[in-house]
């Protein structure tokens, strides 16, 4: 075949144009093969552990509280996504490795290779669903409460999240200072003397890793404590306020308020 440039101008105009029509017509008829469930897993986890996090999300039933996110409200949520991104990195190997998939109607089912919390290899479901003639992650049930959510989905589990971080956390303040006051006569210490002796994370100085601000008042002989925990962005970190003391823990939405102990009548 002669080179192109050797072609009349005219014959030059209709071999581009025939080779533009082929191509158009490859592209209009050539039907891109559905991912499979499996296919649909292996992009779920890659892009998010690739930090894609929409991408990854519109692969889930989840994407109905992606999509209407705006730009800053997406980077209010992203340490979130950041975090789920790390646990997926810790529990999935980089190559996972998938066991097999089940197929009956519009549900499916892969199973994955991950690693449980003492870094041992097990098998684990992951369930999908049909949509619009593509497989997502996710059920129907959860789907329809994401829905409903919106956007509004993510914060929400954001904060019940920290609403059940917040109990643990207490209960670890509750036996912090029961050891400090074993080892110093029956006298209880603040928040950052805690800290500084090692009985508490020091991150609880902060907000960015509960979303709450922790108070532990002492008395001024030291002898009886309480604690408070309230949102730091009531609405968007937490709604509960928190007080603890010797006799348990409370709480109640006071709109981001401190709880204080209940008044004797």
């Amino acid at each position: 075949m002669f080179p192109l440039k050797f072609l009349s101008r005219r014959g030059a105009v209709i071999v581009a144009a025939a080779a533009l029509i082929i191509s158009v017509s490859a592209i209009t008829f050539a039907q891109a093969p559905a991912r499979s469930p499996s296919d649909t897993v292996r992009e779920f986890y890659k892009t998010l552990r690739e930090r894609k996090f929409r991408e990854a999300f519109s692969l889930s039933i989840y994407k109905a509280a992606i999509e209407p996110l705006k730009p800053e409200e997406f980077e209010d949520l992203r340490p979130d996504f950041e975090k789920m991104a790390l646990a997926v990195s810790e529990r999935i190997p980089e190559k996972m490795e998938i066991m097999g998939e089940q197929i009956s109607g519009d549900l499916a089912t892969v199973f994955v290779k991950v690693l449980d919390s003492d870094g041992k290899e097990k098998m684990e479901p992951a369930g999908l669903i049909m949509i619009d003639s593509a497989w997502v992650l996710g059920d129907r049930e959860n789907l329809e409460i994401v829905k409903k959510a919106g956007k509004k989905f993510f914060f929400n589990a954001r904060i019940d999240a920290h609403h059940n971080d917040v109990q643990d956390m207490l209960t670890r303040i509750s036996l912090a200072l029961l050891l400090y006051s074993q080892q110093h006569n029956g006298q209880f210490a603040n928040l950052a003397t805690l800290i500084t002796a090692g009985l508490l994370p020091k991150d609880l100085e902060g907000t960015e890793s509960t979303g709450y601000r922790f108070h532990i008042n002492v008395s001024p002989d030291a002898k009886t404590w309480n604690v408070q925990a309230e949102p730091a962005q009531y609405g968007r970190t937490g709604r509960l306020s928190f007080f603890m003391d010797a006799a348990g823990v409370r709480s109640s939405d006071t709109g981001g308020k401190p709880l204080g102990p209940l008044t004797k009548k």
